[in-house]
């Protein structure tokens, strides 16, 4: 009897808890890569990136958790990172939706917010959904990065995306509960990786600006400087090295008189 077969005679409760366990298994697999994507996400958002993300349905409910713990926090005190759920600004997603049609909700949006450089991360259990294949389209005139969150692969969403997270289970929430621990993985690694990424960014703003620092002009009148004046040593041909004390000697100094003026 497989698994799916046990959950399906099970109470609820173990019913879903069976499917959760059967998906489990190969989620663990997903850990390089959430680790790849916080410490690329972290040198993003410090250098003046953007994340933006968005989902439809429950889907849209995991997204702005991930904003939320971009913008705010997850654990410890840190920089406020810059990061937009596009289903969230309801005027903007209903105003576009009446006029464009609803698969340009998020797509209209990215070309508004995104700029080169930037992150588009989408979730869906289904990989299917117009609005978010749409959105990347956007993205990639725009010159966005591409990530996803998604159900089984293959599928649409995920092949249209540069790379993709799948999660292994036919059910739409276990898909999403696993989203959400995806999501909390991803915000921990990016914190972790937020100094080395602070301290990249402070090295490159400190070699742009010596870089663009104007060179002493050189007189051409001026006479040549000795290397080894220049070093804080006395030049080769300065002759004997004044020590500060001077020795004066007396003529008297044998105990015989000296000669009269």
């Amino acid at each position: 009897m497989t698994t799916s077969t046990r959950a399906a005679r099970a109470g609820l409760l173990d019913a879903h808890l069976t499917l959760l366990a059967e998906a489990l298994l190969p989620y663990r697999a997903a850990e390089p890569l959430l680790a790849r994507w916080g410490t690329e996400l972290a040198g993003i958002l410090v250098g003046g990136g953007r994340l933006l993300v968005a989902g439809n349905g429950g889907s849209a409910a995991e997204a702005q958790h991930l904003t939320a713990e971009l913008v705010g926090r997850l654990r410890d005190e840190r920089r406020p990172l810059s990061a937009i759920a596009l289903h969230a600004e309801t005027s903007a997603l209903t105003a576009i939706g009446n006029d464009y049609g609803y698969d340009e909700v998020f797509a209209r949006q990215v070309r508004a917010h995104g700029r080169p450089g930037d992150v588009l991360l989408l979730m869906s259990t289904s990989g299917a959904s117009g609005n978010l294949l749409a959105a990347v389209a956007a993205a990639r005139e725009v010159g966005l990065r591409c990530w996803a969150f998604t159900g089984p692969t293959p599928n649409p969403l995920a092949d249209a995306c540069h790379e993709a997270l799948g999660v292994a289970s036919p059910d739409s929430q276990v898909v999403q509960e696993l989203h959400l621990v995806s999501t909390h993985v991803l915000c921990e690694y990016v914190d972790r990786a937020l100094p080395t990424a602070l301290t990249a960014l402070a090295c490159q703003a400190a070699a742009a600006e010596v870089a663009a620092s104007p060179a002493r002009p050189v007189d051409p009148a001026a006479p040549p400087v000795d290397p080894a004046v220049a070093a804080g040593r006395p030049a080769a041909d300065d002759g004997p090295v004044r020590a500060g004390v001077e020795v004066v000697v007396d003529p008297t100094a044998d105990g015989r008189p000296g000669d009269p003026a």
